[in-house]
This record gives structure tokens, C-alpha cells and sequence, in this order.
């Protein structure tokens, strides 16, 4: 029989405190590490640890619901027979449908044993802020400690746990300094796919734990991504799920051209025929459709979609940061909502302060609303957190945009350059780096890039660009001066 690592946790926890009731908090605390978490979900992994154990939710002879108070496990066992014996199917666990992975203990290199609870202090952190992301599953902290101070082949802890990828890395303690060493492995190939290390100085404990851990999360979203997408892109086209066509569609979602979202958008809505309710299909469905509206003819039907799927993002993803920040992008210049696309800004970086879509998202609005300090801030951190996310263009954007209304031209111009560098298909980079051109007196390269600007887009005038984003007259105003001033209509 094959228990799920999830599943095997819960079991394993309702059997060590079968003396009690235990509440739906304790068990959403103990195994999913206080992730929001829907009621089916926890229903349907119950189910399955009675399967586990030969019971079912008619009979409850062994795993008990005890209505409006939790769950109790009333067999007569021990513990240590139990846990041994599930750990020990014969039959291999599978991979689960989504990204998986497991953060291994990381290993102590000072010989400081001080440091071992400083480094498994970081791994939990590391866990927490991972299984915020709606779209990874993660391992629970009970299985991967298992292998702690335990030399094991990295292939065979990933066909153990069944993950597609580990994390595992190292702490180095010389005098106030900490250097502290991460990789991320593919499991089934022992390939390293990206690693970086952090040396700080030791101060607050604490809140240096919680520094490593949230460059290091905000580095693995980007680099799975990336690694997924070409991942699916190997597989048949007729055997693709869901989160499969999602991920085939992104980079032409994600490219904010017209052209490239009249792609996307039928293998997001073929997503949504197989799960109606998936945020993760709904907010760059939503980005598509503003897309098409803002740069393929303002069409009133483009509009009403983009708005329909950014809400059905928020009320299907309650607890996906990167849905919420797109969504708050698309109801903040679409709908011209900005109350409620700043509140689901707040609520994506509560749920992941780390998380890439919330970042840029939040930084392009805050930049067309004035808030230029707090754009600049957040770009910086999406940029610092994964310095070559071909997606960083949306950042720099940001910057380009918050820079020229602050008149530092210079700086707008080196950070619109950078961006056209990375996304040279988007009209929107190059209108950018033609304003900082005009402001800073280069008038044949700002008009050349006008030209540029109109041949990737010929229906390019400041005043349809002015529908979505011409929000405040202090930040659209010299910009747009700036564009008529090198030529564009």
C-alpha cells in the first residue's frame, strides 16, 4: 500500500495523540505548517489515512470524526509497530500532480553544535514560506527530518519521499559571521538546478533566519517556474492536465503582448474546462484579455473578461499570492478599482513577502499611482530575489516609470534599456525608453525608438495608452509629453 507523505504525517500524528481530541487547527498547524487550507482537502487526506489503516468514514472503528470538535484515533496500538509499518510499504509512493519538494536538514559545517538549531531553524522557515505556495507541494518537516546526519543517495530520497526536487544546504559559523550555502537538486537526475549562498553577520538570531529563508524561497518560485515550463513543454500535448496547460500557456501570458495572449488564451480556458476553479488559470487568463484590450484595439469584450477572470482569481484563490497580485494589476488599470487592487496587494505579501507576481505586480500599479518609493522598493526586491527571471522587464518597468516621475532621467532610461534588452517585442519597454530619450535631449534615438514603438504596435497613441494607466495626471502628464515630443501620435 502507498501512503502519501502528507497522509502518513496526519497518521501518524492523530496515533501519538490518540488520547485526545485533536481540532482541525492542531492538524492544519502540525502537517500542513499553518498554510491555509480548504476543508475538502483536509477531509480528503482523513479519508485517506483511514484507507491507510483499513478503516472508512461509515464504519470510523479506528479514525473517529468527532462533530464540531475534530478527529480521534481510538485503535489499540503501538506506536512504534504502526510508524514502522507504514514506513515500510512495499509499494512506491508517486509523484504528486504538482511540483514537490522536500527541504532536507541542513548540515552543520562549523562544528559549533550551537548551530545545529540555528540551521534547522532556517529549514523550518524555509518549509513555512514554501507551503505558501498554493502550486508546490511540500514535504512536511517529520518526513524530511528523517534523514537527518544520515548519508543517503539524493536520487533515493526523492524516489523515497516522491518529490521532483531537495533543497539541501549547509550552515559555516567564522567568528560574527555566517555563511550559509543552499542548491536546489532535480531528484531524478541528481542535476543541480541553482544555488547561491548568504553571508551575513550575526545579530538578531531570529531575524536572520528569517532573512535567509525568505531570499532563498523567493529565489526557488522563479527557478521551479522556469524549470516546469520546460519540463511540460517535453510532454504529448493530448496528455496534459490542468496545471500542465498552465504552464504551457505562461510564457505567452506572461509576455503582456497581444499576439502572444491570442495563444494563451485557449489553453487556459481548456485548463478551466477541466478545473473550473483554478486561481492559477484565472489570473493570467485575466492578464491576457487586459492585454488584448490595452494594445489589440480596446475592445469593450476584452475589457469585461480581463475584470470577470481577475475576480474569479481572488475568489478562487484566497491563499495564491501570485493570482491576488495579478488580479489587483488587471482590477487596478482595467476596472480602475484601486482600493481593492491595493488591498489584494496587502494580502498576496502577507501570504508571501517573497512572492515575484506580488511584488511586480504591486510595484507597476504603485508606479502609475505616484507611489513611486514604495514601487521602487518592491521592484528592487523582486530583482534582488531573482536577478535573471526573463520576467524581470515587469520590474523594471516599474523603475522606469517611478524614476522619470521622480526626474532622475538617467536612471529611468539605464532601467528601460535593461528592460527592452529583455522583452524587445514589448511596445510598452520601448515607449518607456523613448520618454527617458526625449527627456534627456537625444532626440534622433528617442524618435528611431518611436518608430520601434510603432512598428510593434501601429494603433499606439498617448491617448489610448492613457485608458488603462493614465491614473494620475502628476505621473502620465511628462510622460506623455515626452512621447509627443519624439513623434508618437
Amino acid at each position: 500500500m502507498s501512503i502519501e507523505p502528507r497522509v502518513f504525517d496526519l497518521l501518524a500524528y492523530l496515533i501519538r495523540h490518540r488520547q485526545r481530541v485533536v481540532s482541525k487547527d492542531d492538524l492544519i498547524a502540525e502537517v500542513w505548517d499553518g498554510r491555509i487550507v480548504s476543508d475538502s482537502a483536509v477531509t480528503t487526506s482523513i479519508n485517506a489515512a483511514r484507507v491507510a489503516v483499513g478503516d472508512d468514514g461509515d464504519r470510523q472503528r479506528l479514525l473517529k470524526t468527532v462533530p464540531r470538535k475534530g478527529f480521534r484515533f481510538v485503535g489499540s496500538v503501538r506506536e512504534a509497530q504502526v510508524t514502522e509499518e507504514l514506513r515500510a510499504s512495499d509499494a512506491p509512493l508517486t509523484l504528486p500532480d504538482k511540483p514537490s519538494i522536500a527541504v532536507l536538514p541542513f548540515q552543520n559545517m562549523s562544528g559549533d553544535p550551537e548551530q545545529e538549531y540555528f540551521a534547522d531553524g532556517i529549514v523550518d522557515e524555509i518549509i513555512s514560506g514554501l507551503a505558501r505556495t498554493k502550486w508546490l507541494f511540500v514535504i512536511a518537516r517529520n518526513s524530511s527530518f528523517v534523514y537527518k546526519s544520515k548519508a543517503v543517495d539524493l536520487r533515493q530520497i526523492g524516489h523515497e519521499l516522491a518529490v521532483r526536487y531537495l533543497l539541501q544546504g549547509g550552515v559555516r559559523k567564522a567568528g560574527d559571521r555566517i555563511r550559509v550555502s543552499t542548491q536546489l537538486i532535480d531528484a531524478e537526475t541528481g542535476a543541480q538546478l541553482w544555488n547561491d549562498r548568504f553571508d551575513r553577520t550575526m545579530t538578531d538570531i531570529f531575524a536572520l533566519q528569517d532573512d535567509i529563508a525568505l531570499n532563498v524561497i523567493g529565489a526557488i518560485e522563479p527557478t521551479l517556474r522556469n524549470v516546469e515550463i520546460e519540463r511540460v513543454k517535453r510532454r504529448r500535448p493530448n496528455s496534459l492536465d490542468a496545471y500542465d496547460l498552465v504552464l504551457r500557456a505562461s510564457p505567452h501570458a506572461l509576455s503582456h503582448i497581444a499576439e502572444d495572449a491570442a495563444i494563451a488564451i485557449p489553453l487556459l480556458h481548456k485548463a478551466l474546462e477541466l478545473e473550473p476553479n483554478y486561481s492559477g488559470a484565472h489570473a493570467p487568463l485575466a492578464l491576457c484579455y487586459h492585454s488584448r484590450f490595452s494594445r489589440a484595439g480596446l475592445r469593450q469584450e476584452d475589457q469585461t473578461a480581463a475584470i470577470r477572470h481577475a475576480r474569479a482569481a481572488v475568489a478562487t484563490g484566497a491563499d495564491d499570492a501570485a493570482a491576488l497580485g495579478i488580479a489587483g494589476f488587471v482590477i487596478s488599470l482595467d476596472a480602475h478599482d484601486h482600493a481593492t487592487a491595493l488591498d489584494l496587494f496587502d494580502r498576496a505579501l502577507s501570504l508571501s513577502s517573497s512572492n515575484f507576481f506580488a511584488l511586480c505586480s504591486s510595484a507597476l500599479t504603485l508606479s502609475w499611482l505616484g507611489k513611486a518609493t514604495v514601487a521602487i522598493e518592491r521592484s528592487e526586491r523582486a530583482l534582488r530575489l531573482s536577478p535573471f527571471d526573463p520576467l524581470n522587464y515587469l520590474s523594471l518597468n516599474a523603475q522606469s516609470i517611478s524614476y522619470f516621475q521622480l526626474e532622475q532621467f538617467e536612471r529611468a532610461y539605464e532601467v528601460a534599456k535593461r528592460s527592452v534588452e529583455l522583452n524587445p517585442r514589448f511596445s510598452v519597454s520601448r515607449a518607456f525608453l523613448t520618454a527617458t530619450l526625449a527627456r534627456l535631449g537625444r532626440s534622433e534615438a528617442a524618435q528611431a525608438e518611436a518608430k520601434q514603438v510603432l512598428a510593434l504596435d501601429p494603433g499606439f497613441s498617448v491617448e489610448k495608452f492613457a485608458i488603462t494607466v493614465g491614473i494620475e495626471p502628476r505621473v502620465f502628464s511628462p510622460m506623455a509629453d515626452a512621447w509627443r515630443i519624439a513623434g508618437l501620435p
